[in-house]
């Protein structure tokens, strides 16, 4: 059936996200971390860089957090203020001077080319969100007074603690009952948990989502579900595999309704296919395929997806045109430098009808 979305007018908030922020640095190009004299400062984060794109649409986007409030933590708040994003339910904590009690988070990010992939070393240990607790923020009155039409958290901020497990849980079921659309992108990461903790963790989360997110190692590896034929180098990313292990995954989850995922065949470090499928309604809807995809820089690609094919959602798209959008904007994204969206919603719709990239005089 149809996702059942509240009105704009019954709502303050299009869109409500919980996650962390970090403040990444790279080297200029593709250089390396270990030998570059200069590095260059971007805020990023998966829940955060979904919100982010949303807000730049025109949404009433906002996030939820918890920050240290000194300089870095401002740097994260100007940024986010530069998108139109709404930060007045973020947590802000006192600075004790040494970072020792709460910080902000860092990523170390290498742009990769040709046979050498892209890296990111995380220094994101103790820091202030890993510490949020149950009772940090009122869920009940976001949900019941302020209203909101679609809340969206993932497995990278769950997987910070063991009380960010329990925050998730927190939100997503006060979500649920307030009749919010909750939507959960899995984003495994294997620094921050093993698989085993992952599928134990999110299985308690499963039956108060309503649309989920992920590529095959995120299914594998934080719901249990294998994709039949996939190559281990991602070089053939076999469809059909995919749509039965979709199908497994919503007979075990009846309650969700809506599955997307980014495809993407690495050719090299620059140069992707890339694609998107999403489930709906009981039918799969495919996008284009954009073989050899030259990319500037794939951090933020599947954020860019699932900003694209939320924003189509909201606004009474056609699941086909959803799924396009998404991939669309996903593709886009790639195309520069940064975890967030630096692109238009016209660039969006060009690409997403077939346009090409002949300048623009």
């Amino acid at each position: 059936m149809p996702l059942k979305i509240k009105s704009e007018a019954e709502t303050e908030l299009d869109v409500l996200s919980l996650g962390e922020c970090m403040i990444r640095l790279s080297p200029p190009g593709h250089q390396r971390i270990e030998l570059t004299p200069v590095f260059e400062a971007y805020a990023g984060g998966g829940e955060y860089n979904v919100t982010y794109a949303l807000a730049r649409y025109g949404m009433r986007a906002a996030w939820v957090s918890r920050l240290v409030d000194n300089p870095l933590g401002a740097f994260i708040k100007n940024h986010a203020r530069a998108s139109g994003m709404d930060i007045s339910e973020v947590v802000w904590i006192p600075y004790d001077g040494s970072g020792r009690a709460d910080r902000i988070g860092f990523n170390f990010t290498e742009v990769g080319i040709g046979v050498r992939a892209s890296v990111s070393l995380y220094d994101r240990g103790h820091t202030a969100i890993a510490h949020m607790k149950p009772g940090d923020v009122d869920w009940k009155r976001i949900f019941s007074q302020r209203k909101v039409r679609w809340f969206h958290t993932g497995g990278i901020f769950t997987a910070l603690s063991d009380t960010c497990a329990e925050v998730a849980l927190e939100s997503m079921k006060a979500a649920h009952e307030a009749g919010t659309i909750v939507s959960y992108d899995l984003n495994f990461r294997s620094k921050l948990w093993s698989s085993k903790k992952a599928i134990e963790v999110t299985k308690k989360l499963m039956p108060f989502v309503d649309v989920l997110i992920g590529n095959e190692e995120d299914f594998q590896k934080v719901l249990g579900f294998e994709v039949e034929g996939v190559d281990e180098n991602l070089k053939s990313f076999p469809i059909k595999g995919y749509k039965k292990m979709v199908k497994k995954v919503v007979d075990t989850y009846p309650n969700i309704q809506v599955v997307g995922t980014t495809l993407r065949e690495v050719v090299s470090g620059l140069v992707n296919n890339w694609s998107a499928i999403m489930y709906y309604d009981g039918m799969f809807f495919e996008s284009r395929k954009y073989n050899n995809l030259e990319i500037e820089d794939r951090v933020g690609g599947g954020d860019g997806f699932c900003s694209g094919f939320v924003y189509g959602l909201l606004h009474v798209m056609k699941p086909q045109e959803c799924v396009e959008l998404g991939a669309a904007h996903g593709a886009l994204l790639q195309s520069t430098r940064g975890d967030t969206s630096m692109v238009t919603m016209e660039e969006v719709k060009h690409v997403m009808g077939g346009g090409s990239a002949r300048i623009k005089r």
